[in-house]
């Protein structure tokens, strides 16, 4: 993975259209903060801690630095961390959302809530210490109410997840 040096906010930027088409372009990179401005989830379901790439209506990468102190830790399990599949599926729905909240079809203040999980299959485990890299790509809207994604998480390269993700906007 390329390492990224250009720093911008939440929103849309000339550079991102240009990044599309141009592979030295910098790359749209938001912070907590700028996630938080955008999505309603905090501590401790605040599950993503940055986002390198996005690409407007179309995909982005996030990441989460899964940690030892993370409450979920304590009973799953005890003396052998594992992250929950479920949690899993959670943090790349949240990156999923960083695309669907900014996109002019669905309504500015709309809450996007899971309307089914398909082809989730998980490979391997994720452990405190991981990097979890997960890339969502939107795979179509219908009447601008549901959304389709497909997520994939990776620790060091290697799949950990990968599934179907349905959202519908609730007003």
């Amino acid at each position: 993975m390329a390492i990224l040096t250009d720093v911008h906010t939440a929103m849309p930027h000339p550079e991102t259209e240009q990044a599309e088409t141009d592979p030295t372009a910098p790359a749209t990179v938001m912070t907590v903060d700028d996630i938080h401005r955008l999505l309603p989830h905090r501590y401790p379901f605040s599950l993503v801690d940055r986002i390198i790439k996005y690409v407007p209506e179309k995909l982005a990468v996030g990441i989460k630095n899964v940690t030892f102190n993370e409450p979920h830790f304590q009973g799953h399990f005890p003396g052998r961390p594992i992250m929950p599949g479920v949690l899993i599926v959670e943090a790349m729905a949240q990156v999923g959302g960083i695309v669907l909240c900014q996109m002019p079809e669905f309504p500015e203040n709309g809450l996007f809530m899971f309307a089914g999980i398909d082809k989730v299959r998980f490979r391997r485990p994720v452990v405190p210490g991981d990097q979890l890299i997960m890339t969502v790509e939107l795979l179509s809207i219908k009447r601008r109410r549901f959304g389709k994604m497909q997520g994939r998480a990776e620790v060091d390269g290697q799949l950990v997840a990968e599934g179907e993700l349905m959202f519908s906007v609730v007003d």
